[in-house]
């Protein structure tokens, strides 16, 4: 009917202006192209929003309602964006994996999903940092800028404090010598380091990143295997009618999927239950205590 017809249009327009905002680009005949195993190639707007109301094939049905109706839409399949590897988090770990690969293959295309507004907003640790995977990583990480911003480790530890904390007062002790950071390790911002891979990987080596986009859904092939990973539908009011900012989620494929999403992650949560990795492995359930940092 007419009103899901609107609706279609509608999603399709709007997942069209995000990736367009989100990539910095404009609707003035831009191109992407993709490798892998699907060279799909999209050489001008038109051509894009074309592809997507001619492939806007049923994928089942979704119910919304609201105050005054309710109806069943049938929404259009998610858009699909083929990449060689996928990686989900953009903290340390997942913005290393995407350098060290784009490091050995220039020609394989990778992708980071990250749930913060930025790269670094969920990294706020401050820490003492020891260098050595860094000089592994990038070796001349101390001459290294991107767009003019230099990377962000430069207070080495000048002093190393012990102390044995009581109910009522304290005591110095030897500094163990597996704790001793000065003349070795730096103070930083986990932030702004995050921060900063994230530029050096999406300016100096081509990983796209993109940034407000959780991953919510792990997709898998028939043989059970995992095909990549979904981002959720956005713009869904709380009685599960649609608001005119809603936009279908992006299906992310990818020939290898990463997942970096740290301390108990969902996907990575999921993937556990499903596989019975924990059992396999014969592994305790994972702990965790409550620190403090001063």
């Amino acid at each position: 009917n007419v009103s899901c017809a609107r609706a279609m249009v509608g999603v399709v327009l709007g997942r069209i202006a995000a990736r367009v905002r989100l990539r910095g680009l404009r609707l003035g005949g831009f191109s992407f192209s993709f490798s892998s195993s699907a060279s799909s190639s999209f050489s001008s707007s038109s051509s894009y929003l074309s592809r997507h109301l001619k492939s806007a094939r049923v994928n089942g049905s979704r119910s919304f309602s609201s105050s005054s109706s309710s109806f069943i839409c049938d929404l259009p399949e998610r858009e699909s964006m083929p990449y060689d590897v996928c990686i989900v988090g953009a903290g340390p770990a997942g913005l290393a994996a995407a350098i060290r690969i784009k490091q050995l293959r220039e020609d394989v295309s990778v992708c980071v999903l990250e749930k913060g507004a930025e790269v670094g907003s969920h990294s706020i640790s401050g820490n003492v940092f020891d260098p050595r995977a860094m000089n592994e990583l990038l070796p001349d990480w101390k001459n290294l800028s991107v767009d003019g911003l230099e990377c962000p480790v430069k207070q080495q530890v000048t002093k190393d404090v012990t102390y044995f904390l009581t109910d009522g007062g304290s005591y110095w002790v030897p500094t163990p010598p597996t704790m001793k950071n000065k003349g070795k390790a730096y103070v930083i911002s986990l932030s702004r380091l995050t921060g900063w891979l994230g530029q050096y990987a999406e300016t100096n080596l081509g990983v796209d990143i993109f940034p407000g986009f959780a991953a919510s859904e792990v997709l898998y092939h028939e043989d059970g295997s995992v095909r990549g990973v979904a981002t959720a539908d956005m713009g869904i009011a709380k009685d599960g009618s649609m608001k005119d900012t809603f936009t279908r989620g992006i299906e992310l494929e990818a020939k290898c999927t990463l997942f970096g999403e740290g301390c108990r992650g969902s996907l990575s949560e999921s993937l556990k239950a499903k596989y019975k990795l924990q059992e396999k492995a014969g592994a305790s359930v994972q702990t965790y205590g409550l620190g403090i940092k001063e």
